[in-house]
């Protein structure tokens, strides 16, 4: 749970569900938070096994995995109760 542990992460998952292929940049942009921050997010994301990286020539895409597509849906189910 840590790994989703913070409201930025979240609305990070949520980027991704809905626009997965995104670089830290274009999530950076989306979000309006700095770089470095959104990068060390990433970082905790994936070593959670939330998010998994895929490098496409210059650039890393990240996309959730499932147990991050799990995640959002428990949130969902919570929220909606």
């Amino acid at each position: 749970m840590k790994g989703v542990a913070n409201h930025r992460r979240i609305e990070i998952l949520v980027l991704l569900k809905n626009h997965p292929e995104q670089s830290v940049t274009e999530l950076t942009n989306e979000i309006k938070v700095d770089f470095r921050t959104v990068a060390e997010h990433i970082r905790k994301m994936q070593h959670a096994g939330l998010i998994m990286k895929r490098s496409d020539g210059r650039n890393v895409r990240h996309a959730l995995t499932q147990l991050g597509e799990h995640v959002l849906r428990f949130f969902d189910t919570i929220a909606n109760q």
